[in-house]
């Protein structure tokens, strides 16, 4: 079944039926519901190929990230792809595997052959969800390869905006919630504050670390360095941070903890129960980026709600919007949004939102 034997069975031109696929207002209910029915009858779907090649489009966009292993990288992946498909788009994701040195060594793969895969696969734009452009230090040789990229498809990128990067930014606020949960502890009583995971050299490290300082600064309460240990973002680098605080911090350890993520906030709560101290009763812990089990750990973790549907969704109206020509970048209110669990000391069974 084409189009054209849609229209001519319902006795219409092909442009009305169109106009009926693409839910346009200017056809009347009488002629929509009779064009409806025999697309209904014959389960007529149009083809997004054929419609691409009238349009020179793919109708495809490509998702890179470093870690589908990674728990915040798939939450967001997960958006990214459940809003596209909203808007009739397919997503190719490319997992760069750009923390795991190993498997990356092994296979000689970089972030620019990445770049050169995706053209190939004639995506209509790109989404960088992390990666190299999170880091501190970005090579001039990375922001080139990525301006080139630019100038073939459309860019978005989920991050900090890069001096002399062409590439459209959707621009997470990564400092609210640290001085949500410094404020929370406080509340809570606590004078001895630290903070754990998260990666040297990465901005969203540097970022969170710095706000964590700053909120504490604020409130004329002490920063020991000792209690700033950074290792990486995941479960097993957490273990090892809590092993190093506590193996140094034995005469003063904190009696609150800030971590860098879920995974991390795991890792160190199963640390102290090896020591035979207990969370929150001996320290308190919270999360700087709440993952999809939070709520199922024992404790419940107290931590932030990123909001990823929100970023992701924003991130697919970036992308499409410039697919379709904007080169104006949209502006976003980011808000993480502190949730109150167990793990802080502060809530029974029940989570609350702060």
């Amino acid at each position: 079944m084409t189009i054209q034997e849609i229209a001519k069975k319902s006795g219409v031109s092909v442009s009305t039926v169109s106009r009926v696929l693409n839910n346009s207002p200017s056809v009347s209910p009488k002629k929509r519901e009779k064009i409806q029915q025999i697309i209904d009858e014959y389960n007529y779907t149009p083809s997004v190929f054929a419609r691409g090649m009238v349009n020179h489009t793919s109708k495809n966009i490509g998702i890179i990230l470093p870690d589908i292993t990674n728990p915040y990288f798939a939450s967001l992946f997960l958006e990214v792809q459940n809003f596209a498909l909203k808007n009739q788009y397919a997503t190719l994701l490319f997992n760069t595997m750009f923390v795991r040195h190993r498997l990356q060594n092994e296979l000689h793969l970089n972030e620019e052959d990445y770049f050169k895969m995706i053209l190939e696969k004639q995506v209509d734009g790109v989404l960088i969800l992390g990666g190299s452009i999170d880091k501190e230090d970005v090579s001039d040789s990375f922001i080139h390869a990525l301006n080139q990229l630019q100038r073939r498809v459309p860019v978005v990128v989920v991050g900090s905006k890069i001096d002399g990067c062409d590439c459209l930014f959707i621009e997470r606020n990564l400092r609210q919630g640290v001085t949500s949960i410094v404020h929370h502890f406080i509340a809570l009583g606590h004078e001895r504050i630290g903070f754990i995971g998260g990666e040297p050299g990465i901005r969203i490290t540097s970022a969170r670390i710095d706000a964590f300082k700053q909120s504490l600064h604020v409130l004329n309460m002490p920063v020991d360095e000792r209690h700033i240990v950074t290792s990486d973002y995941y479960a097993q680098d957490g273990y090892s941070a809590m092993t190093q605080l506590l193996d140094t911090s034995a005469d003063g350890l904190p009696t609150a903890v800030m971590a860098i993520n879920d995974m991390v906030a795991i890792g160190a709560i199963r640390a102290m129960k090896d020591r035979g101290l207990d969370c929150p009763g001996d320290i308190a812990i919270a999360s700087c980026d709440q993952f999809l089990q939070s709520d199922f750990s024992i404790p419940r973790l107290t931590s932030l709600d990123q909001h990823n549907e929100y970023l992701g969704r924003m991130a697919v109206m970036q992308l499409i919007s410039a697919i379709n020509g904007s080169e104006e970048m949209l502006s976003i209110n980011h808000s993480p949004e502190l949730i109150i669990r167990e793990s802080c000391g502060a809530a029974g069974d029940a989570s609350t939102r702060a």
